[in-house]
């Protein structure tokens, strides 16, 4: 076979690539060892985990609709009909990938492939449907491999009852404790799902805080919240090993109280990711290889070797769809001739627990560590409208400014929903906005968005809502 160019992973970033490319007038080629388009965002990740935990914040609705009077009976949780439901979802999303590829034309191959050199793959079979042929010829590659879940050995005792996060989104049971390994986005928002679902849940951290990449004062209000939906939150404690133990997984510990041992009915473990680059023969090709296993990139997603690209979770943190998908579209640009470069401005995560946590852009920690000039505006929830009437005080909006130009290069946003808001946030990072353009800018009253503007009034010392008046220089 051959193509003019080939993709290797149909996850968010190759499908985004190769439609982009098909759209352009490329003949392009997908190949992919799962069964349809989608990568590990859609089949096993971003999306079954974000349709799990719409079932967890709407049981935390009905719960909180008690401080109003209105009581429900204890719900009845039928794991099979969530995961029938879940996978419905990633059914409908995945077959109308499969529509697009057909209406534009693109091939996709479901193959385990490796580079024999520069512009050849050879292909392996995977499943029954044999191959039309084993060598793919390509003039140009875009390597799409994306991550997988990072594993540790003392961590992986042979027991059906040590998770990784496929694992737990396939809900194999509803387990009456759970211990998730790892205070990141993974483990919380799983810690959420289970929780919802009547898992007691506890959480152990090596580091001194949950998320240790995003700023203290957004994570305060999560942190709170975990510990009365949580069993229990370790920090500073490392997991030195794991035993299955009549039914359960029996955990030791090591953390400022000492050494313990606790048994639980499940372990989730959600340490961190790796990328996708070993064992596709890419020692055959130009292409080079970091320390971390990351390919190395320029700013047009160019590897060492001229034929082949990169982008997303191999090429580089951060790890997220939306990123690679950008990416995506950046390397097809370049091969169409265009003036193309990923260099933003902001690129927004969000942390999909309750409540939200949102940031784009520079961070106070960031900034801090750059040693750069940067002041904060803070407007906390507690005086919105919005947050107050739906019951929901308890977030904050923060703008993160350069002290010489007063133009926004930051944002973080906690709270319910701020994984919505925080698109404002970065078209307003990406153009440079001047703080003043925030508070110009009318916003709808009452929401939650209007806390972006009234956080900008905060640093002129204007806030309608809220006295406090600017420092004088």
């Amino acid at each position: 076979m051959e193509t003019q160019l080939a993709i290797l992973g149909g996850g968010p970033g190759g499908y985004a690539a190769a439609f982009l490319a098909a759209d352009l007038g490329m003949q392009v080629t997908v190949v992919d060892v799962e069964p349809t388009l989608g990568g590990v965002c859609l089949l096993r990740g971003c999306i079954p985990s974000k349709a799990l935990l719409h079932v967890a914040k709407a049981m935390g609705e009905v719960q909180h609709l008690s401080d109003w009077g209105v009581s429900f009976s204890p719900p009845k949780i039928d794991p099979q009909a969530l995961r029938a439901r879940k996978n419905q979802v990633v059914a409908t999303l995945t077959n109308g990938l499969g529509q697009l590829s057909k209406k534009r034309q693109v091939r996709v191959v479901r193959a385990r492939a490796t580079f024999e050199n520069s512009q050849t793959l050879r292909l392996e079979p995977v499943g029954n449907q044999p191959l039309e042929d084993d060598r793919l010829t390509f003039g140009h590659c875009i390597l799409a491999t994306g991550s997988s879940p990072t594993r540790l050995k003392a961590l992986e005792p042979p027991s059906a009852r040590v998770m990784d996060s496929t694992a737990a989104l396939d809900l194999p049971d509803i387990p009456e404790t759970l211990l998730v390994i790892g205070g990141g986005y993974i483990g919380l928002e799983m810690g959420t799902v289970y929780a919802a679902l009547g898992s007691r849940v506890s959480v152990v951290e090596m580091t001194d805080g949950l998320l240790p990449g995003a700023d203290r004062d957004l994570v305060k209000p999560l942190h709170k919240r975990l510990e009365r939906d949580f069993e229990a939150i370790w920090l500073n404690t490392k997991v030195t090993s794991l035993a299955e133990k009549k039914n359960a997984i029996e955990v030791s510990m090591e953390g400022p109280e000492g050494a313990k041992t606790q048994r639980f009915s499940r372990v989730l473990v959600a340490v961190g990711r790796r990328p996708n680059s070993a064992g596709l023969g890419l020692e055959n090709t130009k292409v080079q290889i970091d320390a971390k296993g990351f390919v190395t990139v320029d700013r047009q997603q160019r590897t060492a070797d001229p034929r082949i690209f990169a982008i997303g979770d191999v090429a580089g943190e951060p790890m997220l769809a939306h990123k690679a998908a950008h990416e995506g579209k950046v390397a097809v640009e370049v091969l169409a001739g265009h003036a193309a470069t990923f260099e933003p401005r902001a690129i927004p995560a969000v942390v999909f627990t309750d409540p939200e946590i949102a940031w784009a852009g520079l961070t106070e920690t960031e900034a801090k560590r750059q040693g750069r000039r940067i002041e904060t505006a803070v407007f906390p929830w507690a005086a919105s409208g919005r947050a107050q009437s739906v019951g929901r005080p308890e977030g904050l909006t923060k703008w993160i400014i350069d002290s010489e130009t007063e133009r926004v290069v930051g944002c973080g946003i906690v709270g319910v929903g701020a994984g919505d808001l925080i698109g404002e946030a970065v078209v307003a990072i990406e153009f440079g906005a001047h703080l003043r353009d925030l508070t110009d800018s009318i916003h709808p009253h009452p929401t939650l968005c209007e806390t972006l503007g009234f956080a900008a009034e905060v640093y002129f010392g204007t806030a309608t809502d809220l006295y406090r008046p600017r420092k004088k220089a």
